[in-house]
């Protein structure tokens, strides 16, 4: 965190505060915008200076040094405005980096409920889209402070030098294009705002419609869905349209009222130039920096309107741009016997008030393999999730004799080892999905998960990228690669939901027993459906559709419980299996 670009910034809400953080940059910006600016009258002046030469029938090196001294001049203005637009294209990039840094942080940062609301495609929209328009509003309100109020300021102050009367009437009429600007405001951030809403609502939709592709066409809703989808595409184009037709389209407005003045400047000038009070240099030299001043005049009004539509953008994306949190990385140990005792525990989501699971009560030790099984909905991927204390629970979890909410985070992650029921692999490599960035040896986990012999087949080995970018494995590779991912750490306390789902029967045993043999310091936890694996487990919980639950070995439950004995014999045939 110690480079500037990606450092973190105090007060990441308030927009003040990007331009006080690089505040070396916007000092150059300042230095070079006001010489820029400040010059550029001087261009028209010496023009001018260079026509009346030439009419007055100057002499050669006169005429010359008047036209090197002109280009001299515009020369070093341009350089100036070379490295004006460096540094204000430096503030940009360097502000769009720490916007995505801090708002990725917050999304990193909260809370697994609160990231559970929030949709994918509204996310990346204010993650990209919003953070490129707010940027971009920032970007030409740093430029055209320069390029537009030091530049008027500068064109303003050469005019009343030339004919203040003149120079009044003929700038009258520039107050009344930024005034129509203004109000325009709240009709521009209206459709602004309706547009930004059903840009997410597509963004939605296309991450939906990318993870169901197959599901879709299976089923024959491909074209169906189709339709919808170009209907709500075609809903945003028209209100992208009326959110843009105002900002753009008033542009040639605001400089056709700009410039009514330039009747006045040719019905003056004229004047001055027949008294001979000017000479047509000097009526030159006045009718370009009108023109420039009143050009610069409507691109304040868009720039009004440009700012509005940015404001828009900057208040979707303010309320993810909070103080940069670091997440506490210190492991303070533990001299614990490994242990795993839950007492009592309940647990319901927070956005519900009935309990999923209720009472559950048991220990394991190092080594210990408890399953967990019961009917559909019962609670079981729940107490899974219970477990890994990501959720607020009632009751106790120990684990290593520390009461699991008083770990942090990190602590959580060297200890718990997660495996959902539906596999997730990133876009990468299988190396990398296993160690997720860490680097080690993965050869015995491999082998671990049976994926030792689908390797061989595959010429990249371990670097064969997977994932929705990569080559498409099966459900059972999938899965198997997940669990590789969920050993490899070899965490004290392992939670494995339905590992096996995707897995044929002599796959699963094979597994099975390489968990008994080389995980002998892990506590397993095993959720499953199919109780093919569960003579070889220590212990045994079912949990039933009221919330209550049986515990006991594998035999005992045979005896002591109906429901886990009937779905055991009706799977295994009518037979007893036992290890």
């Amino acid at each position: 965190m110690a480079n500037l670009k990606f450092s973190p910034i105090e007060h990441p809400d308030r927009m003040i505060s990007y331009w006080k953080r690089q505040w070396k940059v916007v000092t150059a910006v300042v230095f070079y915008g006001v010489i820029f600016n400040g010059f550029m009258s001087i261009g028209p002046i010496l023009q001018g200076h260079l026509i009346d030469t030439i009419v007055s029938q100057g002499t050669l090196p006169t005429i010359l040094l008047q036209a090197g001294l002109f280009v001299g001049v515009i020369l070093f203005i341009q350089i100036m405005r070379f490295f004006k637009r460096y540094y204000v294209r430096l503030f940009a990039n360097r502000t769009s980096a720490v916007m995505r840094m801090m708002l990725y942080n917050n999304i990193m940062n909260q809370d697994i409920l609160e990231l559970s609301k929030e949709h994918t495609g509204d996310l990346m929209t204010k993650a990209v889209s919003d953070v490129d328009i707010c940027v971009e509003g920032m970007r030409k309100v740093t430029t055209e402070i320069f390029d537009t109020g030091v530049l008027m300021l500068a064109y303003l102050i050469s005019l009343l030098a030339y004919d203040w009367k003149i120079t009044i009437a003929s700038c009258a009429f520039v107050p009344v294009a930024m005034w129509l600007a203004e109000r325009l405001k709240r009709i521009i951030v209206k459709y602004s705002k309706i547009a930004r809403a059903q840009s997410s609502h597509v963004a939605d939709l296309t991450y939906d419609n990318i993870e169901h592709t197959v599901l879709l066409r299976v089923n024959g809703l491909e074209g169906k869905n189709r339709q919808t989808y170009f209907k709500e595409l075609d809903d945003l184009e028209s209100k992208s349209v009326k959110a843009n037709i105002l900002e753009n389209s008033m542009q040639p407005i605001y400089n056709v009222i700009a410039l009514i003045g330039i009747v006045v400047v040719l019905y003056y000038g004229g004047e001055n130039i027949i008294a001979g009070v000017w000479t047509v240099g000097m009526f030159s030299t006045f009718l370009t920096i009108f023109i420039a001043l009143a050009t610069k005049a409507s691109k304040a009004a868009k720039l009004f309107n440009s700012t509005q539509k940015a404001m828009v953008s900057w208040h979707r994306i303010k309320k993810y741009l909070t103080e940069y949190r670091q997440k506490n990385t210190e492991d303070r140990g533990s001299n614990g016997d490994g242990s795993l005792i839950v007492e009592d525990l309940s647990f319901h989501y927070p956005e519900e008030e009935e309990l999923v699971i209720q009472h559950i009560t048991f220990i394991a030790g190092k080594g210990d393999l408890v399953g967990i099984t019961g009917p559909i909905a019962c609670g079981k991927s729940t107490l899974g999730v219970a477990l890994c204390g990501l959720y607020p629970y009632l009751g106790s979890i120990k684990l290593d004799g520390v009461e699991l909410k008083k770990y942090s985070e990190v602590e959580i992650s060297h200890r718990v080892s997660y495996l959902g029921h539906q596999p997730q692999l990133l876009s990468d490599t299988i190396y990398h999905n296993i160690t997720l960035g860490e680097d080690g040896d993965i050869a015995a986990v491999l082998q671990d998960v049976c994926f030792d012999e689908d390797l061989k087949t595959m010429q990249d080995g371990i670097h064969t990228k997977v994932g929705s970018s990569g080559m498409r494995l099966s459900g059972g590779q999938q899965a198997r690669i997940a669990l590789a991912r969920a050993l490899y750490r070899h965490s004290p306390l392992m939670i494995l939901d339905d590992p096996f789902s995707a897995v044929d029967m002599k796959t699963e045993e094979t597994i099975i027993e390489n968990l008994r043999s080389h995980y002998s310091n892990c506590i397993i936890i095993l959720i499953s459906h199919r109780l093919s694996v569960f003579p070889k487990t220590d212990s045994t919980i079912v949990i039933h559709s009221d919330r209550k639950a049986e515990y006991g070995t594998h035999n005992s439950m045979l005896s002591s419980s109906k429901l886990y004995a009937t779905n055991y014999n009706l799977q295994m045939g009518g037979k007893d299996h036992e290890a």
